[in-house]
């Protein structure tokens, strides 16, 4: 009786093994695929600020005074900064003329320092313009006590 109750033993854990073995490794085989989308978004324009002029006041052949200038970037990613222009101009980029007897031509103005570069989201990169008073063979009286607006773009 021994002997039987080992095989019957034996053959019954054989048996559980077998039936488990099959369960675990069985599976299909398939494939598939699928799709999706993202958006891209655009540039958008700095915000360029000033700080005021610092310098002795202009005259005709005179002093120069300066101002320095912010580029912000409000951009959610990187922008690039290429280059910074400025003129005598109005806020809008219109003609100044709202002083009579003085005009843009009174006037030489310059970038003195900007590094063109990446501004990284909500950055600012600083620059400085030059200002002066030309030295006309005119009369530049009209240019006495006035505001000189400084439009200034960068790109």
């Amino acid at each position: 009786m021994r002997k039987s109750t080992k095989i019957t033993a034996a053959l019954g854990g054989a048996a559980l093994t077998v039936a488990t073995a099959g369960a675990a490794y069985a599976y299909w085989t398939t494939s598939g695929n699928g799709s999706g989308s993202a958006s891209t978004g655009t540039s958008s324009a700095f915000a360029v600020t000033t700080d005021a002029a610092s310098g002795s006041p202009l005259t005709p052949g005179g002093p120069t005074q300066t101002v320095a200038f912010h580029v912000k970037n409000n951009n959610s990613g990187v922008q690039y900064a290429t280059a910074a222009a400025v003129a005598v101009k109005n806020a809008d980029g219109s003609v100044w003329d709202a002083v009579a007897g003085c005009s843009a031509a009174d006037y030489s103005v310059s970038v003195t320092d900007f590094t063109p570069g990446q501004i990284a989201a909500g950055a600012t990169k600083d620059g400085v313009v030059s200002i002066s008073m030309n030295n006309l063979s005119g009369n530049q009286d009209g240019c006495k006590l006035a505001t000189v607006p400084l439009y200034i773009s960068v790109s």
